[in-house]
């Protein structure tokens, strides 16, 4: 059966981030997903996921900057502030407990494109070798470019190209069904095509990142059952936007054993 987690960025918006983990436990996560924190303490972050019981997941590195915005890591002429923001997140990470960081690629030009590609394999290379002395995976994530427009990693083909390139072992894909579904659809014959890469999964409801449930153009249980077909182990992230409460909208879950506490 699946597993579920919840990403603290988006769920329980009513509440503080620290607050956001207690609600996660009680409405019955065993693992959290996290934002680009940096504005909190590592070491409050660690103690709300150990008070809590929780499975700390990935956390993003920095997403804003001066010039900045969704990540640097294949921005041309910005690898030393790469490196800073990559050391952030390695020390976050090794502080919360966090299995795993996605490396946000940024926004680039279209003219920037093929230099983008070079930076950002050369960026993920060095981190990789720095995160695997750590027992840390690397993310690296597809975003649809109707969320965030001239994104440079959007497709999942690119990705997958991108890990071959950098040839890292602890380099996966992070495989979101909503954004791949809005780039190009074909859900599951892309997570089949792509799975031996896979480091982890999210969902969200497609076109309106609502819920993963029936209101959606996504058969989200279909997907469900296709990933356990193929023997995955690890957790598929909750990052939706709530249509209301969140506690209201996690029927969805009730199946695969997100049941709230009593």
């Amino acid at each position: 059966m699946p597993r579920f987690s919840a990403h603290v960025g988006y769920l329980f918006p009513d509440r503080s981030l620290l607050d956001r983990f207690d609600a996660v436990a009680a409405a019955g996560f065993k693992a959290v997903d996290m934002p680009a924190p940096y504005e909190l303490p590592a070491a409050a972050l660690a103690d709300a996921v150990r008070r809590n019981g929780l499975t700390p997941l990935g956390i993003n590195t920095p997403r804003h900057g001066e010039g900045g915005s969704h990540g640097l890591a294949a921005l041309p002429g910005r690898e030393k502030d790469w490196e800073q923001s990559f050391d952030l997140a390695l020390d976050y990470a090794l502080t919360i407990g966090n299995s795993a960081i996605h490396c946000m690629s940024g926004i680039v030009a279209d003219g920037e494109r093929a230099a983008a590609e070079k930076t950002f394999v050369a960026n993920l290379r060095r981190a990789a070798d720095i995160a695997a002395t750590k027992n840390l995976k690397l993310l690296i994530e597809p975003i649809n470019p109707r969320d965030a427009p001239g994104y440079f990693l959007y497709r999942v083909d690119q990705a997958a190209d991108i890990i071959a390139k950098v040839g890292k072992p602890n380099v996966l894909l992070q495989f979101d069904f909503y954004h791949v579904q809005i780039v190009s659809g074909d859900l599951v014959k892309r997570l089949k095509q792509y799975f031996p890469i896979v480091g982890h999964l999210q969902c969200a409801a497609v076109p309106v990142r609502h819920e993963p449930d029936a209101d959606c153009e996504v058969n989200y249980p279909f997907v469900f059952a296709e990933v356990d077909r193929l023997g995955y182990t690890g957790w598929i992230g909750a990052e939706y936007h709530p249509r209301g409460r969140t506690e209201d909208g996690l029927g969805w879950g009730r199946p695969y054993g997100v049941v709230p506490k009593k």
